[in-house]
């Protein structure tokens, strides 16, 4: 159902490279048991280490276990929540969005929001608590939000119920992309 920006498996995702994260708890979170539980899931780190994948595997697993999964990233849904009222594209995405089982925000806060911004999304978030799961991907730890929010009170507001049932994973290690990218040139002889 969600737009994923790639389809990737849990099984592809690259455990031996991220020592925060364990055998046991990956098999944990593919049980999805969190979801019906409405637990959130809160993927930290910086970027190139999976969180995304890792929201995606877990997405997959969800749809194949007759979930209902939508996978937005952080501007797309900031756009969607301000052009709902005008664009029936955006009311169709923030419907989907309301009724989803699992709602997948991929690079929160990567973005500062005015107010008029983080009202809307305190008001998205709190119409999710006690209805679905959400997993959010960030490479700012929690404390960072409210500079990025702007305003204390909403963050504490948003972080209160995002944080109230969740499991937070800092993921760590090395870049994977970094790690393993293409170069053009060959190798010196």
């Amino acid at each position: 159902m969600g737009t994923f920006p790639f389809q990737k498996t849990l099984d592809e995702f690259h455990l031996e490279e991220q020592q925060s994260l364990s055998q046991k708890q990956l098999n944990h979170l593919r049980e999805l048991t969190w979801i019906e539980q409405l637990y959130n899931i809160i993927l930290l780190g910086p970027p190139g280490i999976g969180k995304t994948h890792l929201s995606v595997g877990l997405g997959l697993e969800a749809i194949n276990q007759g979930h209902k999964v939508m996978f937005i990233t952080m501007g797309e849904l900031v756009h969607a929540l301000k052009t709902q009222e005008i664009s029936r594209k955006a009311q169709t995405k923030m419907k989907r969005i309301r009724t989803a089982d699992l709602v997948i925000i991929d690079d929160l806060m990567f973005m500062a929001m005015d107010q008029h911004e983080a009202n809307l999304f305190f008001h998205l978030i709190n119409d999710l608590y006690n209805r679905s799961s959400i997993i959010l991907t960030s490479n700012k730890a929690p404390k960072e939000w409210g500079e990025l929010l702007g305003d204390p009170a909403i963050t504490t507001a948003i972080l209160d119920r995002l944080i109230h049932r969740a499991e937070v994973i800092h993921l760590n290690g090395d870049s994977y992309r970094m790690k393993h990218r293409a170069t053009i040139f060959t190798e010196k002889v």
